[in-house]
This record gives structure tokens, sequence and C-alpha cells, in this order.
């Protein structure tokens, strides 16, 4: 049955779709792993150590690859740190390179849930308009479902027009449950009647999506703060995560959206769509360096396997390596 996009969704991911994830990870990093590359060639020609004026022209070429400036003053220090032992290109790529694989470890992997956790497992996914919320969603309810878990959708956007639409067409076709308000109706009524169908159905996973702009007076982060605490009123250890999904090609304006969330909200994990051939790969190293929140997914596409788990050493490699693997 087709996507959203008209395209046929292939099987949840496994090892194959992993193998061919990785190859269109490549491909969609290439821009920025082509500036870092044609880039410290240029800054080492005729040097053969590391001065202030090679230091200067890779910290502009970071900040340039979307890694941001704090990001990139770290780095620049690191291996300012480091400058005995560089006398080349290659020398400076490695360096660099470990120290990008450094950062993007530092969150740790995402993992499964603790085994002890209540059911339902409540996720509320958050983000402003466009980031791809209502994807991302539809995504990890098919891949639940093809885990055998048992899904309830909450169609709690009740602001954007064909967001309630879009959430029962993923539902229909990732094979798990919804519960859907009228439009305009109170975000805060749905997630109730979302909690209790999924406790008196034995639900094993309920994912909650949010406005990303509300069309009244009302403050959108007030809202999920209280969509939030009705959560908790009814599971007291939920939700057990809050995830933010950002648009990789806003750049830096993702970092700020980020920090706007979590300073309300203590967002638990990231999801880091949109990562096109137009983004610039770097954004994913400021995001675990400066929000100290883990990046937990990435998104390549709009098919269902083009939603993986963020995997640090995998992205590292796609980011530096020349050579397909």
């Amino acid at each position: 049955m087709p996507d959203l996009t008209g395209k046929q969704p292939p099987s949840p991911p496994g090892s194959t779709e992993r193998t061919g994830f990785f190859s269109r990870l490549r491909n969609r990093l290439g821009k920025t792993r082509k500036a870092f590359s044609l880039g410290i060639e240029k800054l080492f020609e005729g040097k053969t150590a590391i001065d202030d004026d090679l230091l200067e022209g890779l910290e502009e070429l970071l900040i340039t690859s979307d890694i941001g400036v704090r990001t990139s003053m770290a780095l620049i220090e690191k291996i300012s740190g480091q400058s005995s032992k560089i006398s080349d290109t290659d020398q400076l790529k490695t360096v660099l390179r470990e120290e990008i694989a450094a950062l993007l470890s530092v969150t740790g992997s995402p993992g499964s849930p603790p085994p002890d956790t209540e059911k339902p497992r409540v996720i509320m996914v958050v983000g402003v308009n466009g980031v791809g919320k209502t994807t991302t969603i539809g995504k990890l309810a098919a891949r639940a479902t093809a885990q055998g878990d048992t899904v309830l959708i909450a169609a709690a956007d009740t602001f954007r027009a064909a967001a309630i639409e879009q959430l029962t067409i993923w539902a229909d076709r990732a094979g798990a449950d919804i519960v859907k308000h009228k439009e305009q109706a109170d975000p805060a009524a749905v997630v109730y009647d979302s909690i209790e169908a999924a406790r008196a159905r034995g639900v094993d996973m309920v994912l909650i999506d949010t406005a990303g702009r509300l069309h009244t007076k009302v403050n959108l982060m007030e809202e999920l703060k209280k969509m939030r605490r009705i959560i908790s009123d009814r599971i007291p250890s939920a939700p057990h995560e809050i995830l933010l999904v950002l648009d990789a090609t806003t750049g830096q304006n993702a970092i700020s959206q980020a920090k706007r969330f979590n300073e309300v909200l203590s967002i638990t994990g990231i999801v880091l769509a949109k990562l096109d051939g137009t983004a610039k790969g770097g954004i994913a190293v400021s995001i675990c360096q400066e929000l100290n929140v883990p990046l937990k997914y990435i998104g390549i596409g709009e098919n269902i396997q083009d939603l993986q788990d963020f995997d640090a050493p995998q992205f590292t490699e796609a980011l530096f390596e020349d050579t397909p693997q």
C-alpha cells in the first residue's frame, strides 16, 4: 500500500534496509563530505604544520557546514591541542573525524525502553509546523506495529488543516488505532480520550501528535504543557518520551527551536528529519554538542525505511568516508 507520497512502503527496516540506508545517507551527506575534504586540502596547501591561519580557515569551514559557532570553537580547541601530531591533510582529517565522532557519541545510543515501563508507553511528538511531525509519527507507528506492538495515534494537532486526515491515512496503513476530534477541538481533550482509550484497550504505545502553531491567542508552549499535565494525571510516569522533530534544512534555526522546546518541556530525544541533499550534515554535530539531548532518529526521505535509529559511528563514516562501503 503506498504512503502519503504515493510510493509503496517497503518492509520494516532490517539488515538489507540498513545497508541501503547507509548508501542513501552517504549520498545525502555528499555536499558536506566534499566541502570537508576539499576545504581541508586547500587549507593545508603549502603547509607542513598547523598554524593560526589554518585554524581560522578550518573554523570558518566548520561554521559554514552548519556545525555552529560554539561547536566549531570547541573542535578547533581540540585540534589545536593535538597540533604537534598533525603535519598533513590526512592527519588533520583523521583528528577531525575522531573529534566529531566523539561529539556525536556523547549522548549515547537511544536503546530500547526499559522492560518495566507500564503500558501504554506514551510518546509526545512536538515541533513547529512543516518539520515533518505527521510523517514521523506515521513511520514510528509503522515500525512499532511491524515489531508486534499495538499502537494508538492521538490526533491532537486540531488546528492545522489536513493534519487529522493525514494521520488517519497513516494510522490505517500502519495498522494503528486513532483517536480524533473535529478540527479546532481542544487538543487536551483529544489527549485525555486517547489515554483512556489506550488503557481500556491494553494498547502498547500511544503516539501523540501536537500543534506546531495555534490559530488562537493561546500560547503554544502553554498548550503543550497542559497536554503533558493531562498525560501525567492519567499515567504518573508518562509521557515516557517527548520527541522533538527538527528540519535539517533549516540549519542553526533548528537549534534555536530545540532550545525553546527543551526549556519548556524537557525534551528526551531529537528526530532530525529532511536530511536530504540540501541539508548540511554538520547540524547533527551541533545538535549533539549544544543540546545535551540524544539524537534518536534521522530521516532522509519519505519512505518508511528512511527513518532509522541514529547511529553515531555510521553517521561519522558517511560524513567522512570517501570510498563507498
